[in-house]
């Protein structure tokens, strides 16, 4: 039998349960709890999904943005080279190969545009010997490419015949060297082989 003064107030004593709790809680706050993944995270911040439209006007704004959206994660997508993604005429395991011939060497066609720049301008300056140097850089140029062109054909039709023996590969040739003439940075598809790889 337990005895107390008068005016004293029992003791009180805390639940074992909730003293569990309140460590498993207290554990929650620091590094105990698992890190979240950044697409819930982002999830989490974005909040409720919005409301439906209530005007033609605002579905119809709602619409374009979804649209534009949608095209641009498939513009990503082809600029990958991710075949689904691609024009017909880029697609299968044939034309990625050809790009990456391509991608892999220095090629004298994607200088096309700046040796055309150069020759306009030095058509224009009125000066009979730059003219000339012009006239013979230009042609110079021009059997340069058809001699890197001829090159790359022959690169690209022994790669391909060992890798897919019955592919056509006329066209193919063509596709490589219409890639080859232009600037790097602007293929289409974006190169996905560096300079000098081995393909």
């Amino acid at each position: 039998m337990k005895f107390r003064l008068p005016g004293r107030r029992p003791a009180e004593t805390i639940p074992e349960p909730a003293a569990d709790l309140t460590a498993q809680q207290l554990t929650a706050v620091g590094k105990g709890r698992p890190t979240p993944k950044r697409s819930e995270a982002q999830g989490r911040r974005q909040g409720p999904p919005p409301p439906p439209p209530t005007t033609r006007k605002e579905a119809y704004k709602r619409m374009r943005e979804q649209q534009a959206a949608n095209r641009g994660s498939a513009r990503e997508a082809a600029a990958r080279g991710d075949d689904s993604a691609l024009p017909a005429r880029d697609r299968g395991p044939e034309k990625r190969l050809v790009r990456d011939v391509v991608d892999s060497r220095r090629n004298a066609g994607s200088l096309f545009l700046v040796v055309a720049a150069l020759v306009l301008v030095g058509y224009f300056i009125p000066n009979q010997a730059v003219q000339s140097y012009t006239v013979f850089l230009w042609f110079a140029f021009f059997l340069v490419i058809i001699g890197d062109s001829f090159v790359l054909g022959r690169r690209i039709k022994k790669v391909v015949g060992e890798r897919f023996p019955n592919a056509r590969t006329k066209g193919l040739v063509w596709y490589g060297i219409s890639r080859a003439t232009m600037v790097r940075r602007w293929r289409f598809p974006k190169p996905q082989v560096g300079l000098g790889a081995e393909v």
